[in-house]
């Protein structure tokens, strides 16, 4: 009898067990890893004369980087529209650049580069901020960078549009642009976004729309007030390394646009954030256009002098966070006139908000 009921008891908590376990795994928990850092150097000075640019970099002491930004001071009369973003981009060692063949150029990169560039006036006020985000995830333990380029604009007010797309069975989890020459005053990136190589979003001529997930591409613009045979547009997308499993990763886009600047020698910026719940905001991307970036092609704004001025991680009300800052959650884009009108000119912003799914 003592038999019995052992066996009874123990057939019972062995149903019992089976029970729980059913009930428990199909709604498991997880934990999203991914983490992200925010580096900067603080603000380099310059340009110091007209038609020049200066380079500065922000470097990751743990972590790869997802994305980084740029922030520019500017001053204020009509020196003001000189100072514009000549490049946001990746960098194998903080000085050197991926401006040679294109296709995958780097893996595991730590630096980022803010380019700034000035038109024919400068100021003492001069200066650009680079910002590296530092990103590990339990998961994406390694990054690859794409890199594609073009020998556009050429003429005038045209825009010059490039994209770079990850391969295939990998993430994108940011990008960047870049523009050469940086000694003509008048040539700069627009435009740096994300995108989907597909034929919904022209091939990278659309940007991601708000709340759409996991682009494949990035979009680089270059913009000119003048004609140049020499110009050259570079777009960057990092993407996670290969042989990584990210079926169950996820990046959400958040973007939005503001209309303005549109009077000559005035600036306008837009904020977007990673709501609670859909990831932590990895990279982001800005732009100042036409308007309407999402649902057609991209075209340039009103006047051949509108730059942008900034493309960095931000507080909900747009102001640069500091060094070291683990919390960011915000993207802002600032974008500026030249000296003339810019009729119908907006302001676009993007983030990218990762969940590694572990």
């Amino acid at each position: 009898m003592t038999a019995g009921l052992l066996r009874r008891f123990a057939t019972g908590r062995t149903l019992l067990l089976g029970a729980v376990l059913a009930l428990a795994v199909p709604g498991t928990a997880y934990a999203n890893t991914v983490s992200v850092t925010v580096k900067t150097p603080g603000a380099t000075s310059g340009p110091a004369t007209g038609s020049s640019e200066i380079s500065t970099h922000a470097d990751c002491s743990g972590g790869l980087v997802s994305g980084g930004g740029i922030n520019q001071a500017i001053g204020t009369g009509g020196s003001a529209n000189g100072n514009h973003v000549n490049g946001s981009s990746p960098s194998s060692d903080g000085t050197t650049e991926y401006t040679g063949s294109t296709g995958v150029v780097g893996t595991d990169v730590t630096h980022w580069l803010g380019i700034g560039g000035s038109g024919g006036q400068v100021n003492a006020s001069f200066s650009s901020t680079p910002y590296a985000m530092c990103f590990t995830s339990n998961l994406i333990n390694h990054t690859q960078i794409v890199m594609n380029k073009a020998n556009t604009p050429t003429t005038g007010a045209t825009v010059g549009r490039v994209t770079a797309t990850c391969p295939a069975n990998t993430r994108l989890l940011g990008g960047g642009a870049r523009t050469t020459p940086g000694n003509t005053g008048s040539y700069k990136v627009i435009a740096s976004f994300p995108t989907f190589n597909n034929s919904a979003h022209s091939y990278g001529a659309k940007a991601a729309a708000d709340g759409e997930t996991n682009p494949d591409s990035w979009s680089a613009v270059g913009w000119d007030g003048n004609n140049n045979s020499a110009n050259y547009t570079y777009a960057y997308a990092i993407c996670s390394g290969s042989g990584i499993n990210v079926s169950g990763a996820t990046v959400k886009v958040r973007y939005a646009e503001v209309s303005g600047p549109t009077s000559g020698s005035t600036g306008q910026t837009a904020t977007v954030g990673c709501g609670g719940g859909e990831g932590k905001l990895v990279s982001g991307g800005a732009a100042i256009s036409a308007g309407s970036v999402t649902t057609t092609d991209f075209t340039g704004p009103g006047s051949g002098g509108d730059h942008l001025n900034g493309s960095f991680p931000s507080t909900s009300g747009g102001s640069a966070v500091g060094d070291g800052s683990t919390t960011a959650a915000y993207w802002t884009a600032a974008a500026h006139t030249g000296g003339q009108s810019s009729p119908g000119t907006h302001t676009d912003v993007w983030a990218l908000c990762a969940d590694d799914g572990v």
